[in-house]
Order: C-alpha cells, then sequence, then structure tokens
C-alpha cells in the first residue's frame, strides 16, 4: 500500500525477474573486468621485472674487509678513479 493514497501499488519494474537478475549479474558489471585487468597488468609487470632482473645481473661487490652482519664497512674503490666525496 501507498503512504500517500490508501490503494494497493504495482512494483515499478516491469522486467521479470530472470531478466533482472541476468542484468545484474557479477561478470556483466564494469568494475569487475576493470580490477581484473589492474590485477593481470601487475602481474604482467612484476614477471617482466623479473625477466628484465635475470638479464641484467648487478656485478657482485667486492667484500674483503671488515663487515657488520654482511655490511662492509668501508667504500669499494670506484672504477673511474676519480675522487670520492
Amino acid at each position: 500500500m501507498s503512504t500517500r493514497f490508501h490503494t494497493a501499488t504495482r512494483s515499478r519494474t516491469t522486467e521479470p525477474r530472470a531478466r533482472r537478475e541476468r542484468r545484474d549479474a557479477w561478470y556483466r558489471q564494469p568494475i569487475v573486468w576493470v580490477a581484473a585487468a589492474v590485477f593481470g597488468v601487475s602481474i604482467a609487470g612484476c614477471v617482466w621485472l623479473i625477466v628484465i632482473a635475470e638479464r641484467y645481473v648487478d656485478p657482485p661487490l667486492p667484500t674483503g674487509g671488515v663487515q657488520i652482519l654482511k655490511m662492509p664497512l668501508t667504500r669499494p674503490p670506484s672504477r673511474e678513479g676519480g675522487t670520492q666525496p
């Protein structure tokens, strides 16, 4: 019943319930596909960074000398032979 008029009212939707449920299904919502695309791109970016990191390996630092917790306490010699700051 309506609060303004004391007569019974019909539902405003004229679509059948099955059609509304298909329209409101999770796979028809664009935000789900946007989230899936963002997730997929982030995973692809992580894989790409791992591949690039494997291809260009950093040269090992000289570890001779005094260390605390495997961290050298002196600077490695510079390759250019210039002055260090």
